[in-house]
Order: structure tokens, then sequence, then C-alpha cells
């Protein structure tokens, strides 16, 4: 029986009440990728005076992002959880710009994935932030990449 991973996926991103909360976007999924985006809102800006948003938001959409993609990997389906995401801040997000974060999870044992992600602004030259991290992998995901 094949398994809908895309389906599996959006799921996956709709059961995360601060995922819908931030308003984050699909934008893409794709074999052990997702792109996520997350819209600008006055709501969740860190800093009044210049309206850069906080980087706890932009922490959760890399998060989620680089989830998702672990969810997409073809070694299975199934759950996982964040063990390490190092996330190094580049710079500060435009303000009135969306953030869109591009995860891709490059390798799969039989208990931990391995992840890497950008997030950027409307300039893409210019990373906002870059993480690598490892999840968790449900039981029944095989080891491979």
């Amino acid at each position: 029986m094949k398994v809908d991973k895309l389906k599996i996926a959006r799921q996956f991103m709709e059961a995360i009440p601060h995922v819908r909360a931030l308003g984050i976007e699909v934008v893409e999924l794709a074999e052990a990728r997702a792109v996520l985006a997350l819209p600008y809102d006055l709501r969740f800006v860190g800093d009044p005076q210049t309206g850069v948003l906080h980087g706890g938001v932009v922490f959760t959409l890399m998060d989620s992002a680089a989830g998702t993609a672990v969810i997409l990997h073809p070694a299975g389906p199934g759950g996982t959880a964040t063990m390490d995401l190092r996330v190094d801040y580049m710079r500060a997000a435009t303000p009135g710009q969306r953030i869109v974060a591009d995860a891709v999870c490059y390798h799969v044992t039989r208990s931990v994935a391995f992840i890497r992600v950008t997030a950027c602004d409307d300039d893409t030259a210019r990373p906002v932030a870059v993480a690598t991290g490892a999840f968790t992998v449900e039981p029944g995901m095989e080891g491979r990449s």
C-alpha cells in the first residue's frame, strides 16, 4: 500500500497549533524537501522601533520546515520530533517582507534524520538564517539515504 506522504506532511503542519497561529503556509513539498513561508505580521515583531520580526518566529518556521522535510524523506513516513536544531542568524529580516524557509532532509538512519534549512526574505542572495539539525525518526522508517 502506497502512503501519501504529501497528505501526511500537510496533516503534520495542520496539527501544530503554533504553526497555525503564526500563519505559516506551505509553498512547496517534494521528496525530502519542504518550503514554508511566514507572512510578515506586526503581532510578531520583536523590535517595535525597527519592525524586525522576533527570532523565535523565524526559529519556529525553520523547525517546522525541517520536520516536514523529514516526513517527506523516502525512507518512509512517520512522526518526528526535534532533537537538536542549531540556527545561525545571519542578519535581521527586512520589515514588511515574508520569510521563506527551504528545508532538506539529506540523511536518515534508523533513529535520526539530519536536515539543513535556509531562511530568506526577498533578498535570496543573503539568508536571514541557516540551520542544521537532527530529528527523531519514528520506528518503521528504514535507514537509507
